[in-house]
Formats: C-alpha cells, sequence, structure tokens
C-alpha cells in the first residue's frame, strides 16, 4: 500500500504545485464546487419543503379526526355509555400523541429549511466572492502578458484587452489545454 500512497501523495502535491501556478484554474475548480453545494443545498430546501407540507396535511387530517372523536366521548357520555365514552378517550389520547409526533417532525423539518437557506446564502456569497476573485485574476494576468511581452510598447493595446475579445478567448483556450496537457505527461 505505502506505493499507491506516495503515488497518491506525488499526485495531490503536482496537483496542487499546479493550481498555485495556475490560480484561474483553482478558482474554477472552487467555484464549481461551490455551485454543487447550491444545487444540492436548493435541492434540500425543496425536499424539507414537500415533508413540511406533506406532515401539515397530516396534521390537519389528524385534527379533524381528534375534533371527530372529542364530539364521539361528549355524546357518549351524555347517553352514559362509559364504557364507549372510555374507548373514545383512549382513540383521542393516541391521536393526539400522533399529532405532538407530525408536529415534532414538522418543526424540524422549518428548522432543516431555516438552516439551509442559511447556508445557500453563505454559498451564494462565497460563490460571488470566488467570481469576483476570478475577474480580477484573469485582469491581472492578461495584464501581466500584455506588459511582459515587450512587442509594442509604443501601441495602444488597451483597445485588445476588452471582456469580449475573441483572440484572448482562443488564446485563453489554447494555453488551457496546453497546461492541462503538460501536466497529464508531468504525471
Amino acid at each position: 500500500m505505502s506505493v499507491f500512497d506516495d503515488f497518491s501523495q506525488f499526485l495531490e502535491t503536482r496537483l496542487e504545485e499546479f493550481l498555485r501556478n495556475n490560480p484561474h484554474l483553482e478558482l474554477q475548480a472552487l467555484l464549481e464546487q461551490l455551485r454543487e453545494q447550491e444545487q444540492e443545498a436548493i435541492k434540500l430546501i425543496l425536499d424539507k419543503e414537500g415533508q413540511k407540507k406533506r406532515l401539515e396535511s397530516e396534521i390537519l387530517a389528524l385534527a379533524e379526526e381528534i375534533q371527530t372523536w372529542h364530539k364521539r366521548i361528549a355524546k357518549a357520555k351524555a347517553a352514559n355509555r362509559l364504557d364507549l365514552a372510555q374507548a373514545a378517550q383512549e382513540r383521542e389520547a393516541a391521536l393526539l400523541r400522533q399529532g405532538n409526533q407530525l408536529w415534532g417532525q414538522m418543526e424540524g423539518a422549518k428548522q432543516q429549511i431555516a438552516q439551509t437557506q442559511t447556508l445557500l446564502t453563505q454559498i451564494r456569497q462565497r460563490k460571488q466572492e470566488v467570481q469576483t476573485q476570478g475577474t480580477q485574476t484573469k485582469t491581472s494576468q492578461a495584464s501581466t502578458n500584455w506588459d511582459t511581452t515587450g512587442w509594442n510598447q509604443g501601441m495602444n493595446y488597451q483597445t485588445y484587452r476588452k471582456a469580449g475579445d475573441p483572440l484572448e478567448a482562443e488564446f485563453q483556450r489554447w494555453e488551457l489545454d496546453d497546461e492541462l496537457e503538460q501536466l497529464k505527461r508531468d504525471l
């Protein structure tokens, strides 16, 4: 197992080194992870909302049934049928216990929804921070690349640094593919 552990450690080290040297890729990976977390949080909220609605319906149906048994208790006592009144009270008590359990489950679902919504807000804030940082990294990387070439120092290159520059986008794709191929060869 030590050979596999060593190889795994080597790969992790190389990947970390590669990501440090290419912060835009690290930011992209982090952004993708945040997107997945956001989707999972949304799915959990929807699941818990559905559970809460189902529990609310069950509680309402149970409340109607409790009312029915409460009326039956009163009716049996008025008719001096204590045997039926006792059985009806036991049924009503059992339904009340079941209602309390359902109420607890519903409150738990509400708490989970609130916690997940708070988490979702935090994920979205972090995602926005990462996107902003990614934009800043791309801008500084583009600035560094242009400033270090030394080619057209007297030329006004500001017009070519626009975000919609197709040539810039093509070069970034090509450089990214080249870096990935280099990483594969190194591994």
